[in-house]
């Protein structure tokens, strides 16, 4: 069994592995990726080969930053179309509802499937189940092979945007408290109100507390990525309503904090400072 990943980042390249591990030959395409990702696509077993050795899969999964999921489609469609192959894509990124309805219209009816989905969890580690792999707009059960070879997914009613836009209210709920957190803990270290909130939280709300201490320093390798996706979240809730600009807000926050990290990391010091008690 052949199956296509693109993308071999840390979620790809786990998911990537995990099919592996069960028995399957999963291929991905590397042109033009670093030194770090073709080494990490080599070490989860991925076999890299041309545009059309992927073209030619029977199942081909998107798992790229949100910002990279439209000139993906159109490769793989071009491919497509140039080969005459057909396949089924499945889009696995966090976009809107709106996005994953461009990236269908590029496949046209000519280029076999195309499924819906959304990840929801951190990349698959031995021993555990995770993550789940959502997928909607699939009446012909295409996605039910991965489940053979070792990936969690379920499958929800609904159209081309369904699982889509599951992974926007996930995602505004999860990275927008993460996102919440690190603003309004930075604006209490500038104003030196942060050893005060810091114990307040701890003593009032330790579960959120708890989120802090581990979200927020694993965050800051993924900010660069959560830029785009609290931009998709923003045009999924829409201009009509003024949660959007919350999510303009985050798409800011997280801008800044992968800046800083490219920076040298000050702004993150000073939250790890905070959030060990140090």
């Amino acid at each position: 069994m052949e199956i296509a990943v693109i993308g071999a980042g840390a979620m790809g390249s786990a998911i990537g592995r995990r099919l592996v591990e069960n028995g399957a030959r999963v291929l991905t395409y590397l042109e033009g990726r670093s030194a770090s990702t073709i080494e990490r696509a080599k070490a989860a077993g991925m076999e890299p080969v041309g545009l059309d050795a992927i073209a030619a899969s029977r199942l081909i999964l998107s798992i790229v930053p949100p910002s990279e999921a439209i000139a993906v489609a159109e490769q793989i469609a071009g491919e497509m179309r140039r080969s005459g192959s057909k396949a089924t894509y499945m889009d696995c990124n966090a976009i809107s509802p709106k996005t994953m309805a461009e990236v269908a219209a590029i496949f046209g009816g000519d280029c076999g499937a195309v499924l819906d989905g959304s990840i929801i969890g951190g990349p698959p580690k031995p021993g555990q189940k995770g993550p789940k792999l959502y997928v909607s707009d699939d009446a012909a059960n295409d996605s039910g092979v991965l489940v053979e070879y070792g990936l969690q997914v379920r499958r929800i009613d609904g159209a081309i945007g369904a699982a889509s836009a599951l992974k926007m209210c996930y995602a505004g709920i999860n990275k927008g408290v993460t996102g919440l957190g690190t603003a309004m803990l930075l604006a209490a270290i500038r104003s030196g109100a942060d050893v005060a909130l810091k114990r307040e939280l701890q003593e009032s709300l330790p579960d959120l507390d708890a989120k802090f201490v581990h979200g927020i320093p694993d965050m800051y390798p993924k900010a660069y990525r959560w830029v785009a996706e609290m931009e998709e979240i923003s045009e999924f809730l829409g201009e009509g309503d003024p949660a959007a600009l919350i999510f303009k807000g985050m798409a800011g926050l997280y801008r800044k904090m992968a800046r800083d990290r490219e920076e040298g990391g000050i702004l993150a010091g000073q939250l790890d400072k905070l959030n060990s008690g140090a």
